[in-house]
Protein backbone atom coordinates (compact mmCIF):
# COMPACT_ATOMS: atom_id res chain seq x y z
CA UNK A 1 0.00 0.00 0.00
CA UNK A 2 1.06 3.62 -0.50
CA UNK A 3 1.19 5.50 2.78
CA UNK A 4 1.97 9.10 3.69
CA UNK A 5 3.01 10.21 7.18
CA UNK A 6 2.88 13.95 7.84
CA UNK A 7 5.32 14.79 10.64
CA UNK A 8 8.67 13.14 11.36
CA UNK A 9 8.76 13.42 15.12
CA UNK A 10 8.94 10.39 17.39
CA UNK A 11 5.53 8.97 16.47
CA UNK A 12 5.85 9.80 12.78
CA UNK A 13 9.26 8.17 12.35
CA UNK A 14 8.31 5.01 14.22
CA UNK A 15 5.01 4.77 12.33
CA UNK A 16 6.52 5.41 8.91
CA UNK A 17 9.47 3.07 9.38
CA UNK A 18 7.44 0.20 10.81
CA UNK A 19 4.81 0.50 8.07
CA UNK A 20 7.58 0.33 5.46
CA UNK A 21 9.00 -2.77 7.14
CA UNK A 22 5.96 -4.84 6.03
CA UNK A 23 6.37 -3.83 2.38
CA UNK A 24 4.39 -0.62 2.17
CA UNK A 25 5.79 2.38 0.31
CA UNK A 26 5.89 5.22 2.82
CA UNK A 27 6.46 8.90 2.12
CA UNK A 28 7.18 11.04 5.19
CA UNK A 29 6.53 14.79 5.02
CA UNK A 30 8.09 17.50 7.19
CA UNK A 31 8.54 21.26 6.77
CA UNK A 32 12.04 21.19 8.31
CA UNK A 33 14.34 21.10 5.27
CA UNK A 34 17.50 20.33 7.26
CA UNK A 35 15.82 17.46 9.08
CA UNK A 36 14.45 16.01 5.85
CA UNK A 37 17.86 16.17 4.19
CA UNK A 38 19.51 14.40 7.12
CA UNK A 39 16.83 11.71 7.03
CA UNK A 40 17.42 11.22 3.31
CA UNK A 41 21.11 10.75 4.08
CA UNK A 42 20.31 8.10 6.68
CA UNK A 43 20.74 10.12 9.88
CA UNK A 44 18.29 9.14 12.59
CA UNK A 45 17.42 12.15 14.81
CA UNK A 46 16.07 10.19 17.79
CA UNK A 47 17.28 7.31 19.91
CA UNK A 48 14.94 4.33 19.97
CA UNK A 49 16.27 0.76 20.27
CA UNK A 50 15.84 -1.22 17.05
CA UNK A 51 14.53 1.68 14.97
CA UNK A 52 17.76 2.68 13.24
CA UNK A 53 18.28 -0.78 11.72
CA UNK A 54 14.75 -0.83 10.24
CA UNK A 55 15.17 2.77 9.08
CA UNK A 56 18.40 2.05 7.22
CA UNK A 57 17.02 -1.11 5.60
CA UNK A 58 13.82 0.49 4.32
CA UNK A 59 15.64 3.60 3.13
CA UNK A 60 18.02 1.39 1.15
CA UNK A 61 15.15 -0.65 -0.29
CA UNK A 62 13.43 2.63 -1.29
CA UNK A 63 10.28 1.79 0.62
CA UNK A 64 10.85 4.84 2.81
CA UNK A 65 11.25 8.36 1.44
CA UNK A 66 11.19 11.91 2.77
CA UNK A 67 9.99 15.21 1.36
CA UNK A 68 9.14 18.76 2.36
CA UNK A 69 6.30 18.86 -0.18
CA UNK A 70 2.85 18.19 1.26
CA UNK A 71 1.38 18.03 -2.25
CA UNK A 72 3.85 15.27 -3.12
CA UNK A 73 2.82 13.41 0.01
CA UNK A 74 -0.90 13.74 -0.68
CA UNK A 75 -0.44 12.55 -4.25
CA UNK A 76 1.56 9.56 -3.02
CA UNK A 77 -0.60 8.13 -0.23
CA UNK A 78 -4.00 6.49 -0.30
CA UNK A 79 -3.79 6.56 3.50
CA UNK A 80 -2.45 9.74 5.14
CA UNK A 81 -1.32 9.73 8.77
CA UNK A 82 -1.18 13.01 10.68
CA UNK A 83 1.59 12.64 13.28
CA UNK A 84 1.85 16.28 14.25
CA UNK A 85 2.60 18.03 17.56
CA UNK A 86 -0.29 18.87 19.87
CA UNK A 87 1.55 20.91 22.53
CA UNK A 88 -0.26 21.56 25.80
CA UNK A 89 -1.33 25.03 26.84
CA UNK A 90 -0.91 26.28 30.39
CA UNK A 91 -4.48 25.15 31.14
CA UNK A 92 -3.75 21.63 29.83
CA UNK A 93 -5.66 22.05 26.57
CA UNK A 94 -4.12 20.50 23.45
CA UNK A 95 -3.13 23.00 20.76
CA UNK A 96 -4.53 21.75 17.44
CA UNK A 97 -3.11 24.50 15.22
CA UNK A 98 -0.66 22.17 13.47
CA UNK A 99 -3.21 19.41 12.91
CA UNK A 100 -5.94 21.75 11.68
CA UNK A 101 -3.48 23.81 9.64
CA UNK A 102 -2.34 20.74 7.71
CA UNK A 103 -5.95 19.56 7.39
CA UNK A 104 -6.85 22.84 5.69
CA UNK A 105 -3.94 22.44 3.28
CA UNK A 106 -4.97 18.85 2.53
CA UNK A 107 -8.38 20.12 1.49
CA UNK A 108 -6.77 22.26 -1.23
CA UNK A 109 -4.76 19.28 -2.53
CA UNK A 110 -7.25 16.41 -2.60
CA UNK A 111 -8.56 15.28 -5.97
CA UNK A 112 -10.00 11.89 -5.02
CA UNK A 113 -10.73 9.65 -2.05
CA UNK A 114 -8.23 9.45 0.81
CA UNK A 115 -8.28 8.18 4.38
CA UNK A 116 -6.84 10.82 6.73
CA UNK A 117 -5.79 9.38 10.07
CA UNK A 118 -5.27 11.32 13.30
CA UNK A 119 -2.28 9.50 14.79
CA UNK A 120 -1.46 12.32 17.18
CA UNK A 121 -3.01 12.30 20.63
CA UNK A 122 -5.93 14.67 20.25
CA UNK A 123 -9.01 15.73 22.26
CA UNK A 124 -12.45 14.26 21.72
CA UNK A 125 -14.08 15.87 18.68
CA UNK A 126 -10.85 16.46 16.73
CA UNK A 127 -11.81 14.12 13.89
CA UNK A 128 -14.88 16.28 13.28
CA UNK A 129 -12.75 19.44 13.29
CA UNK A 130 -10.27 17.92 10.85
CA UNK A 131 -13.09 16.89 8.54
CA UNK A 132 -14.58 20.39 8.69
CA UNK A 133 -11.20 21.95 7.88
CA UNK A 134 -10.84 19.72 4.83
CA UNK A 135 -14.40 20.37 3.64
CA UNK A 136 -13.74 24.10 3.49
CA UNK A 137 -11.69 23.44 0.37
CA UNK A 138 -12.82 20.03 -0.88
CA UNK A 139 -16.30 18.61 -1.35
CA UNK A 140 -15.33 15.14 -2.61
CA UNK A 141 -15.18 11.83 -0.77
CA UNK A 142 -12.77 11.24 2.11
CA UNK A 143 -12.77 9.77 5.60
CA UNK A 144 -11.16 11.05 8.79
CA UNK A 145 -10.19 8.30 11.21
CA UNK A 146 -8.90 8.32 14.78
CA UNK A 147 -6.11 5.75 15.25
CA UNK A 148 -4.29 6.62 18.49
CA UNK A 149 -0.78 5.28 19.06
CA UNK A 150 0.16 3.28 22.17
CA UNK A 151 3.93 3.31 21.75
CA UNK A 152 6.16 3.09 24.80
CA UNK A 153 9.45 4.87 24.39
CA UNK A 154 12.28 2.34 24.59
CA UNK A 155 10.17 -0.49 23.12
CA UNK A 156 8.25 1.41 20.44
CA UNK A 157 9.32 -0.81 17.56
CA UNK A 158 8.12 -3.93 19.35
CA UNK A 159 4.89 -2.17 20.33
CA UNK A 160 4.18 -1.23 16.71
CA UNK A 161 5.19 -4.54 15.14
CA UNK A 162 3.42 -6.66 17.79
CA UNK A 163 0.68 -4.48 19.30
CA UNK A 164 -1.53 -5.59 22.19
CA UNK A 165 -4.42 -4.07 20.27
CA UNK A 166 -5.09 -1.56 17.51
CA UNK A 167 -7.82 0.99 18.16
CA UNK A 168 -9.51 2.53 15.13
CA UNK A 169 -12.26 5.11 15.34
CA UNK A 170 -14.40 5.18 12.20
CA UNK A 171 -17.91 4.34 11.10
CA UNK A 172 -16.89 4.15 7.42
CA UNK A 173 -16.92 0.63 5.97
CA UNK A 174 -14.57 1.77 3.21
CA UNK A 175 -12.00 3.02 5.71
CA UNK A 176 -12.40 -0.08 7.87
CA UNK A 177 -11.61 -2.32 4.90
CA UNK A 178 -8.45 -0.39 4.02
CA UNK A 179 -7.17 -0.31 7.59
CA UNK A 180 -7.94 -3.98 8.18
CA UNK A 181 -5.71 -4.71 5.19
CA UNK A 182 -3.01 -2.29 6.34
CA UNK A 183 -2.78 -3.64 9.88
CA UNK A 184 -3.30 -7.32 9.02
CA UNK A 185 0.43 -8.20 9.14
CA UNK A 186 0.74 -6.78 12.65
CA UNK A 187 -2.03 -8.84 14.28
CA UNK A 188 -1.37 -12.29 12.81
CA UNK A 189 -1.12 -13.74 16.34
CA UNK A 190 -4.73 -12.80 16.96
CA UNK A 191 -4.48 -9.56 18.89
CA UNK A 192 -7.55 -7.48 18.14
CA UNK A 193 -8.24 -4.59 15.84
CA UNK A 194 -10.95 -2.78 17.77
CA UNK A 195 -13.27 -0.62 15.68
CA UNK A 196 -15.34 2.05 17.38
CA UNK A 197 -16.64 5.54 16.73
CA UNK A 198 -14.16 8.40 16.40
CA UNK A 199 -14.94 10.09 19.71
CA UNK A 200 -14.57 6.88 21.69
CA UNK A 201 -11.20 6.19 20.04
CA UNK A 202 -9.96 9.68 20.88
CA UNK A 203 -10.99 9.27 24.51
CA UNK A 204 -9.48 5.76 24.70
CA UNK A 205 -5.94 7.10 24.34
CA UNK A 206 -6.35 9.67 27.11
CA UNK A 207 -8.10 7.15 29.34
CA UNK A 208 -5.36 4.53 28.91
CA UNK A 209 -2.47 6.84 29.72
CA UNK A 210 -4.30 8.50 32.57
CA UNK A 211 -5.17 5.15 34.15
CA UNK A 212 -1.51 4.12 34.06
CA UNK A 213 -0.58 7.44 35.65
CA UNK A 214 -3.10 6.66 38.39
CA UNK A 215 -1.41 3.29 39.07
CA UNK A 216 2.03 4.88 39.29
CA UNK A 217 0.88 7.65 41.61
CA UNK A 218 -1.05 5.20 43.79
CA UNK A 219 2.09 3.13 44.32
CA UNK A 220 4.08 6.26 45.09
CA UNK A 221 1.50 7.11 47.75
CA UNK A 222 1.78 3.57 49.13
CA UNK A 223 5.57 4.00 49.21
CA UNK A 224 5.15 7.18 51.22
CA UNK A 225 2.98 5.29 53.69
CA UNK A 226 5.48 2.40 53.86
CA UNK A 227 8.22 4.82 54.90
CA UNK A 228 6.05 6.14 57.71
CA UNK A 229 4.85 2.73 58.94
CA UNK A 230 8.02 0.69 58.49
CA UNK A 231 6.59 -1.54 55.74
CA UNK A 232 8.38 -2.58 52.53
CA UNK A 233 6.78 -1.36 49.30
CA UNK A 234 8.42 -4.20 47.33
CA UNK A 235 6.55 -6.72 49.44
CA UNK A 236 3.31 -4.80 49.08
CA UNK A 237 3.84 -4.55 45.31
CA UNK A 238 4.33 -8.29 45.01
CA UNK A 239 1.34 -8.96 47.22
CA UNK A 240 -1.11 -6.89 45.20
CA UNK A 241 0.46 -7.51 41.79
CA UNK A 242 -0.29 -11.23 42.03
CA UNK A 243 -3.99 -10.36 41.97
CA UNK A 244 -4.94 -10.74 38.31
CA UNK A 245 -7.50 -7.96 38.69
CA UNK A 246 -4.63 -5.56 39.42
CA UNK A 247 -1.69 -7.02 37.50
CA UNK A 248 2.05 -6.63 37.99
CA UNK A 249 2.81 -3.80 35.61
CA UNK A 250 3.15 -0.11 36.53
CA UNK A 251 3.37 -0.91 40.24
CA UNK A 252 6.99 0.16 40.74
CA UNK A 253 7.36 3.20 42.99
CA UNK A 254 9.88 5.89 42.20
CA UNK A 255 10.32 9.62 41.73
CA UNK A 256 7.30 10.18 39.52
CA UNK A 257 6.43 9.78 35.88
CA UNK A 258 7.59 12.06 33.07
CA UNK A 259 7.95 11.97 29.31
CA UNK A 260 5.91 13.30 26.46
CA UNK A 261 2.66 11.42 27.15
CA UNK A 262 1.54 10.90 30.74
CA UNK A 263 1.89 14.48 32.05
CA UNK A 264 0.38 16.00 28.93
CA UNK A 265 -2.43 13.49 28.55
CA UNK A 266 -3.51 13.65 32.19
CA UNK A 267 -3.73 17.44 32.00
CA UNK A 268 -5.57 17.28 28.68
CA UNK A 269 -8.17 14.86 30.05
CA UNK A 270 -8.70 17.07 33.10
CA UNK A 271 -9.19 20.04 30.77
CA UNK A 272 -11.62 18.12 28.56
CA UNK A 273 -13.60 17.08 31.62
CA UNK A 274 -13.85 20.71 32.76
CA UNK A 275 -15.00 21.72 29.30
CA UNK A 276 -17.74 19.11 29.62
CA UNK A 277 -18.75 20.43 33.04
CA UNK A 278 -17.13 17.67 35.10
CA UNK A 279 -14.30 17.82 37.64
CA UNK A 280 -11.99 14.81 37.26
CA UNK A 281 -10.99 14.70 40.92
CA UNK A 282 -8.83 11.58 40.75
CA UNK A 283 -6.63 13.06 38.04
CA UNK A 284 -6.34 16.36 39.92
CA UNK A 285 -4.84 14.35 42.77
CA UNK A 286 -2.61 12.31 40.45
CA UNK A 287 -0.97 15.47 39.09
CA UNK A 288 -0.45 16.83 42.61
CA UNK A 289 1.05 13.55 43.84
CA UNK A 290 3.36 13.26 40.86
CA UNK A 291 4.76 16.76 41.17
CA UNK A 292 5.49 16.22 44.86
CA UNK A 293 7.05 12.80 44.25
CA UNK A 294 9.65 14.25 41.89
CA UNK A 295 11.21 16.06 44.84
CA UNK A 296 10.79 13.30 47.43
CA UNK A 297 14.40 12.17 46.99
CA UNK A 298 15.63 15.72 47.52
CA UNK A 299 13.76 15.78 50.84
CA UNK A 300 15.65 12.64 51.90
CA UNK A 301 18.95 14.20 50.87
CA UNK A 302 18.28 17.41 52.78
CA UNK A 303 17.23 15.46 55.86
CA UNK A 304 20.43 13.38 55.78
CA UNK A 305 22.58 16.53 55.55
CA UNK A 306 20.57 18.35 58.24
CA UNK A 307 19.05 20.76 55.76
CA UNK A 308 22.32 22.23 54.46
CA UNK A 309 23.53 21.21 51.00
CA UNK A 310 25.82 24.20 50.51
CA UNK A 311 29.03 23.06 48.81
CA UNK A 312 27.89 19.45 48.51
CA UNK A 313 28.59 17.64 45.24
CA UNK A 314 26.25 14.97 43.95
CA UNK A 315 26.81 12.37 41.27
CA UNK A 316 23.59 11.86 39.32
CA UNK A 317 23.05 8.65 37.37
CA UNK A 318 20.30 9.04 34.79
CA UNK A 319 18.75 12.04 33.08
CA UNK A 320 16.14 10.61 30.69
CA UNK A 321 12.63 10.23 32.07
CA UNK A 322 12.98 6.44 31.63
CA UNK A 323 15.65 4.05 30.35
CA UNK A 324 16.22 3.26 26.66
CA UNK A 325 15.36 6.75 25.46
CA UNK A 326 17.01 10.15 25.18
CA UNK A 327 13.74 11.92 26.01
CA UNK A 328 14.07 14.41 28.89
CA UNK A 329 10.61 15.95 28.66
CA UNK A 330 9.15 16.28 32.18
CA UNK A 331 12.04 14.12 33.46
CA UNK A 332 12.17 13.93 37.28
CA UNK A 333 15.98 14.17 37.07
CA UNK A 334 15.64 17.76 35.89
CA UNK A 335 13.54 18.68 38.92
CA UNK A 336 16.13 17.08 41.18
CA UNK A 337 18.95 19.00 39.49
CA UNK A 338 17.17 22.34 39.83
CA UNK A 339 16.39 21.67 43.50
CA UNK A 340 19.96 20.66 44.35
CA UNK A 341 21.42 23.69 42.57
CA UNK A 342 18.97 25.96 44.40
CA UNK A 343 20.27 24.57 47.70
CA UNK A 344 23.86 25.48 46.81
CA UNK A 345 25.00 22.03 45.68
CA UNK A 346 26.78 21.04 42.46
CA UNK A 347 25.94 18.12 40.19
CA UNK A 348 27.99 15.80 37.97
CA UNK A 349 25.69 13.76 35.74
CA UNK A 350 25.90 10.72 33.50
CA UNK A 351 23.32 9.21 31.17
CA UNK A 352 24.00 6.85 28.23
CA UNK A 353 21.81 8.79 25.78
CA UNK A 354 20.28 11.97 27.21
CA UNK A 355 23.29 14.13 28.12
CA UNK A 356 23.31 16.12 24.87
CA UNK A 357 19.69 17.08 25.36
CA UNK A 358 20.27 18.19 28.94
CA UNK A 359 23.43 20.06 27.99
CA UNK A 360 21.48 21.98 25.36
CA UNK A 361 19.02 22.96 28.11
CA UNK A 362 21.30 23.61 31.09
CA UNK A 363 24.64 24.47 29.49
CA UNK A 364 27.41 24.59 32.10
CA UNK A 365 25.13 24.71 35.14
CA UNK A 366 26.16 21.09 35.82
CA UNK A 367 29.05 18.95 34.63
CA UNK A 368 28.69 15.91 32.39
CA UNK A 369 30.79 12.80 32.92
CA UNK A 370 32.14 10.33 30.38
CA UNK A 371 31.10 7.32 32.45
CA UNK A 372 29.11 6.53 35.58
CA UNK A 373 32.30 6.23 37.59
CA UNK A 374 33.71 9.53 36.32
CA UNK A 375 30.59 11.22 37.70
CA UNK A 376 31.40 9.85 41.17
CA UNK A 377 34.83 11.41 41.57
CA UNK A 378 34.85 13.71 44.56
CA UNK A 379 31.09 13.52 45.05
CA UNK A 380 29.55 13.44 48.51
CA UNK A 381 26.83 11.02 47.43
CA UNK A 382 25.32 9.17 44.48
CA UNK A 383 21.77 9.90 43.33
CA UNK A 384 20.05 7.43 40.96
CA UNK A 385 17.29 9.00 38.87
CA UNK A 386 16.86 6.62 35.90
CA UNK A 387 16.97 2.83 36.03
CA UNK A 388 19.28 2.11 33.08
CA UNK A 389 20.36 -1.55 33.03
CA UNK A 390 24.03 -0.64 33.22
CA UNK A 391 23.41 0.87 36.65
CA UNK A 392 21.94 -2.31 38.15
CA UNK A 393 25.12 -4.29 38.82
CA UNK A 394 27.94 -1.75 39.16
CA UNK A 395 31.33 -2.20 40.79
CA UNK A 396 30.43 -1.16 44.33
CA UNK A 397 34.08 -1.05 45.38
CA UNK A 398 34.72 1.58 42.71
CA UNK A 399 31.70 3.52 43.92
CA UNK A 400 33.00 3.47 47.50
CA UNK A 401 36.49 4.48 46.42
CA UNK A 402 35.26 7.39 44.29
CA UNK A 403 32.76 8.89 46.75
CA UNK A 404 33.80 10.97 49.74
CA UNK A 405 31.39 8.88 51.82
CA UNK A 406 29.50 5.68 50.89
CA UNK A 407 26.08 7.35 50.57
CA UNK A 408 23.49 6.49 47.91
CA UNK A 409 20.02 7.92 47.33
CA UNK A 410 18.16 5.64 44.93
CA UNK A 411 15.03 7.08 43.31
CA UNK A 412 14.31 3.93 41.30
CA UNK A 413 14.98 1.15 43.83
CA UNK A 414 17.71 -0.25 41.58
CA UNK A 415 19.79 -1.84 44.34
CA UNK A 416 19.05 -4.43 47.01
CA UNK A 417 18.60 -2.94 50.46
CA UNK A 418 20.34 -5.69 52.44
CA UNK A 419 23.23 -5.93 49.96
CA UNK A 420 23.86 -2.20 50.22
CA UNK A 421 23.90 -2.42 54.02
CA UNK A 422 26.39 -5.32 53.95
CA UNK A 423 28.66 -3.28 51.68
CA UNK A 424 28.66 -0.46 54.19
CA UNK A 425 26.54 2.08 52.34
CA UNK A 426 24.11 4.50 53.83
CA UNK A 427 21.37 3.67 51.36
CA UNK A 428 17.97 5.31 51.02
CA UNK A 429 15.40 4.30 48.43
CA UNK A 430 11.65 4.73 47.87
CA UNK A 431 9.22 3.03 50.23
CA UNK A 432 11.74 0.54 51.66
CA UNK A 433 13.10 0.51 55.23
CA UNK A 434 16.72 1.26 56.06
CA UNK A 435 18.63 -1.88 57.07
CA UNK A 436 20.54 -1.79 60.37
CA UNK A 437 19.35 1.77 60.90
CA UNK A 438 16.30 3.19 62.69
CA UNK A 439 13.13 3.31 60.62
CA UNK A 440 12.29 6.90 59.79
CA UNK A 441 8.79 7.40 61.15
CA UNK A 442 8.11 10.69 59.40
CA UNK A 443 5.69 13.05 61.08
Amino acid sequence: MRITVVGTGYVGLVTGTCLAETGNHVCCVDIDERKVEKLRQGTMPIYEPGLEKLFERNLKEERLSFTTSLSEGIEHGEIIFLALPTPPGEDGSADLKYVLGVAGQIGTLLTDYRVIIDKSTVPVGTAEKVAAAIRKNYDGAFDVVSNPEFLREGVAVEDFMKPDRIVIGTTSERAQKLLTELYGPYVRQGNPIIFMDERSAELTKYAANSFLAVKISFMNEIAQLCERLGADVDMVRRGIGSDERIGKRFLFPGIGYGGSCFPKDVKALVYSAKEAGYQFRILDAVTEVNEAQKLHLVSKIKRYYNGDLTGKRFALWGLAFKPNTDDIREAPALEIIHALLAEGATVSAYDPEAMKNVQAMLGNKITFADSPYDALRGADALVVATEWNEFRTPDFDRITAALKDPVVFDGRNVFDVEQMAKKGFHYESIGRPLVNQPVNLCK
